[in-house]
């Protein structure tokens, strides 16, 4: 304890020691940062000063607007005496690092779910490194990995750049790098694992890729037959507005919700785990009374905009048609191939495989959708942090994306009735969850079609503006609890992952998008099986 007089009286303070430090610094950091920063002044006066181990600087990066983890992170900070400026979501690089330096952060945690927020957090790096910072830089979100750190983030900033890939390792990381000795041994592992990472990665570079016109001459071989072809129940766009919530709840995967807390396995076998199974259990029960709650009051409301067109392949494009007669080009979306090639002999995949050509004569269709759960989430999470409720701010916002991926389920059951071929369906939920139904729903920025932009040609389709989801400039969905995608119905339509590109393909596609080459590199920078810098 800590013994302060002030103006007469006498306040004991807890000192957030540790052995990695000592009393007496934290102390003097106290004292420090009450007279000279006038820091706590009014807590000290009451009585319930607290010396902040640390203090982080927050951000969800420019262009994206998820941030669940993120908050998860700060409030396990805090609650281990961090000081957190969070600045929320969709944050310019300027913004940030103003902050940091006003602010006088320790470290600086970026956070981001798209992938063009990985290109933020490099442009975030050089502005670091141009400014001549030393703050520590932690680098986090779904989409993030410490391949991707080492090879693109790292190489930019001079001070050490971190991965965290959970909440749990968030405060060890940060009391290391805030301990002189301690950062000095983490960072010299660190840059020790990702100089082995990038020896990785460069070897994966030297593997070569299969020639455009060769992976496209090994497409997936489909013997197009018209019995094959579901046809819809009607054509063009419908929009679903104020779904029941007790609609959705069915659908929902609890595996996802338990993992965004970072708690690993399903119902009910979580709820026995020998360490965190009465915690599951609690969030289970939270989550469902907060559930019973929005459907009461409607404060939550969950929107949809779908539509059947006819569609042929072209190339590697899917081309939808205005009308059954196929005169008129509604919309088109360019397609990426796998150049990898499989040891296995397995098809070289594109998403436009999936689609009878035009030449084949055949009447083919494709089904798009845009969906959201999270029309008034954001208001619902401001008022909990107003009211210092942190957990119930999160747990919103949890709700939310589970029951937009709810949603999804569900108007993907309702898609496969209107089509035809899944009108006698029965299955379960655990069989829903499993994906044993035929036809699939790939997302725009996923591994079957990475390139997050073709968003703007399936929400100009849609008209998704008029159910309330808008795209960001980095076609981040808004709300952030929203889903959207194209409804593939062929038999033999699978999942597949793209995976690198070369630069043959990445010319092909920026000439089918009429966009510059750059522009796509952009884009598809974590595709991209060469250097777009080496010219």
């Amino acid at each position: 304890d800590l013994f302060v007089f002030q103006n007469g009286r006498e306040f004991s303070v807890q000192l957030p020691g540790n052995k990695k430090r000592r009393p007496v610094d934290v102390a003097r950091e106290f004292f420090n940062r009450v007279i000279f920063e006038r820091v706590d002044a009014e807590k000290l006066a009451s009585g319930t000063a607290e010396v902040a181990a640390g203090k982080i600087v927050m951000a969800t990066v420019k262009g994206d607007v998820h941030d669940i983890g993120k908050n998860i992170v700060g409030v396990v900070l805090r609650c281990n005496s961090y000081e957190v400026l969070d600045l929320g979501v969709m944050v310019a690089a300027d913004k940030i690092l103003d902050a940091a330096i006003a602010e006088g952060c320790d470290l600086v945690g970026l956070s981001g779910l798209i992938t063009p927020s990985l290109d933020e957090m490099v442009h975030v790096a050089k502005e670091m490194q141009r400014r001549g910072m030393t703050q520590p830089l932690l680098i986090g979100g779904a989409t993030t990995s410490r391949q991707h750190t080492a090879v693109k983030i790292a190489p930019a900033y001079a001070q050490p750049v971190v991965h965290v890939n959970d909440a749990s390792r968030a405060v060890g990381v940060a009391a290391n790098l805030l301990d002189a000795t301690s950062r000095a041994e983490l960072d010299t592992k660190n840059r020790a694992a990702q100089e082995r990472l990038r020896a990785v990665y460069a070897s994966k570079q030297e593997k070569p890729l299969l020639a455009l016109e060769v992976a496209r001459a090994k497409r997936t071989p489909i013997a197009w037959r018209a019995e094959d072809l579901a046809q819809p129940a009607f054509l063009g766009r419908r929009e679903l507005k104020n779904v029941p919530l007790a609609e959705l709840r069915p659908y929902i995967d609890w595996t996802f919700f338990f993992s965004a807390w970072q708690l690993s396995g399903k119902i009910p076998r979580i709820f026995e785990h020998k360490l965190y199974g009465a915690e599951a259990r609690k969030l289970y029960d939270d989550a469902n009374r907060l559930l019973d709650e929005l459907e009461k009051s409607r404060a939550l409301q969950a929107h949809a905009v779908y539509g059947f067109w006819p569609a042929a392949s072209d190339g590697d494009d899917v081309v939808l048609f205005e009308d059954a007669a196929a005169a008129r080009e509604l919309a088109r979306f360019p397609m990426l191939r796998q150049q990898r090639p499989h040891d296995d002999g397995a098809p070289q995949r594109s998403l436009a495989d999936f689609v009878a050509p035009r030449e084949s004569g055949l009447r083919d269709s494709l089904a798009a959708f845009a969906l959201t759960a999270g029309i008034g989430a954001e208001e619902l999470a401001r008022k909990a942090e107003a009211a210092n409720d942190d957990y119930r701010a999160i747990l919103v916002k949890a709700i939310a994306d589970r029951l937009a991926e709810a949603f999804a389920e569900m108007l993907h059951a309702r898609v496969r009735r209107e089509w035809g071929y899944g009108a006698s369906e029965q299955l379960s939920n655990a069989d829903l969850v499993d994906e044993k139904y035929r036809g699939i729903r790939p997302a725009f920025g996923y591994p079957a079609c990475p390139d997050h932009s073709e968003k703007q040609t399936l929400f100009a389709l849609l008209n998704a503006p008029a159910v309330g989801i808008t795209l960001t400039e980095s076609c981040a969905m808004w709300p952030a609890a929203s889903v959207s995608g194209l409804y593939f119905a062929h038999p033999q339509a699978r999942y597949f992952n793209v995976g690198l590109i070369g630069r043959d393909q990445a010319s092909d596609y920026a000439a089918r998008k009429h966009m510059p080459l750059a522009a796509v590199e952009r884009w598809l920078g974590p595709n991209l099986a060469y250097d777009p810098d080496e010219r």
